[in-house]
Formats: C-alpha cells, sequence, structure tokens
C-alpha cells in the first residue's frame, strides 16, 4: 500500500512551488555556481541566551525549496537574491551561534527551510 502521508507531503510541496513561491537566485558562497529557484517565504523566530543569561530574539528569512531543487548542502555565506519591485534584496546564508543554516522543511524531506538574513539591497 502506497504512503498516503508521504505522497499527500509532496503533493503539497508541488502546490506550494506552483502557487506560493516566487523566482530567487541562489549563489554559493565564493562565486561559482548561480542558479534560480523557486522559493516560498517564511520566517524562523530563534531565541538564545548569552553567557551572563541575557536573551536575545532574532528572527531569520526563511527560503523553502523542493529538495529536488536544491543538488548541494546550503553553507553559511551563500546569497539568495530576491527582487521586491525595483530593489533586489540580498540575504546571507546563516543561524545564530551554531545552530545548522538548514533543516528539512517537512516530515519526509520533500522541501529544505534555509535560514537567512538581509544583509543588502541592490538596484534591480
Amino acid at each position: 500500500m502506497p504512503d498516503m502521508i508521504a505522497n499527500g507531503a509532496e503533493w503539497l510541496t508541488s502546490q506550494r512551488e506552483a502557487h506560493l513561491s516566487r523566482d530567487v537566485a541562489y549563489t554559493r558562497a565564493g562565486g561559482g555556481v548561480s542558479l534560480t529557484r523557486k522559493a516560498s517565504i517564511g520566517r524562523t523566530e530563534w531565541e538564545t541566551t548569552d553567557s551572563s543569561g541575557v536573551q536575545t530574539r532574532t528572527e531569520s528569512r526563511d527560503f523553502i525549496f523542493a529538495t529536488s531543487s536544491i543538488t548541494f548542502t546550503p553553507t553559511r555565506g551563500d546569497r539568495i537574491r530576491e527582487t521586491v519591485g525595483a530593489e533586489v534584496l540580498v540575504y546571507e546564508v546563516m543561524a545564530p551561534g551554531e545552530e545548522p543554516v538548514f533543516k528539512p522543511g517537512d516530515a519526509f524531506r520533500s522541501s529544505i527551510r534555509i535560514h537567512t538574513k538581509l544583509v543588502g539591497k541592490e538596484a534591480a
């Protein structure tokens, strides 16, 4: 019997990519590989505590891709460019402290969620 939940997760990923995504440019750190892929937008809230007990809350802008469209492991320093009107927003792949910069987007790994931070703006 087919795994209906896994099939449903794949279907949802395809629907998200078809109807809830936009083209973004992904560039690997150090140049070289640059590609355009469809991504949905999300966010993750982070809460960290430093050695003196001070808590800091931050938020990352997440780009959610179909796992099949990302054929490499995202790494700190990679860049994602998102065109919004007359601007190109530049995001760097990163997460606070030693947190991983990406995680599966669902239980069946049909999507990948990449954490970023806005680092600049360019003219479109």
